[in-house]
């Protein structure tokens, strides 16, 4: 038996402070989320989302209340998997994060065959991990045989 997982569709982040992340959020991807959704019951805004990257891949932010009990990243320091977002210019997007008021949590780490990456914490308690990957640019270029096996 095997599952059919065809691909990654959200990402979601987690704040305290809706308005701010909208904000911020807005300013770091240069557009407002497209989608919004409000408790009806209490009539707090408890999701953003937006549609980032060459796929409209989903990116969300929750609100923190929303968050389970039992989510152990409810501790203090950033924590939880670090989704890596692809980007042409790691040193320019880190700066520019940095300048947003991200911090940085882990700075650049050149890696063998072109690979590069870093990550940041934003004001929310977030890890954007941020990396330049050549198979994934080769693949949304349109290239041969970019599927990775010769690496």
């Amino acid at each position: 038996m095997s599952i059919d997982l065809r691909g990654f569709c959200t990402l979601n982040f987690y704040a305290g402070d809706m308005a701010a992340a909208r904000a911020w959020y807005t300013e770091v991807l240069g557009r407002g989320p497209y989608f919004e959704a409000t408790d009806p019951a209490s009539g707090q805004v408890g999701y953003y989302e937006w549609r980032i990257g060459d796929h409209q891949d989903e990116f969300g932010i929750i609100n923190a209340a929303w968050r389970s009990p039992a989510d152990p990243t409810t501790r203090q320091a950033p924590g939880g998997a670090v989704m890596n977002w692809h980007v042409d210019d790691l040193d320019g997007t880190l700066a520019t994060l940095v300048e947003l008021g991200a911090t940085v949590h882990q700075p650049r780490v050149d890696r063998t065959h072109g690979f590069a990456n870093a990550s940041v914490v934003d004001p929310f308690g977030n890890i954007i991990g941020l990396m330049y990957n050549p198979h994934w640019k080769a693949l949304a270029d349109g290239a041969d045989g970019a599927d990775g096996a010769d690496a």
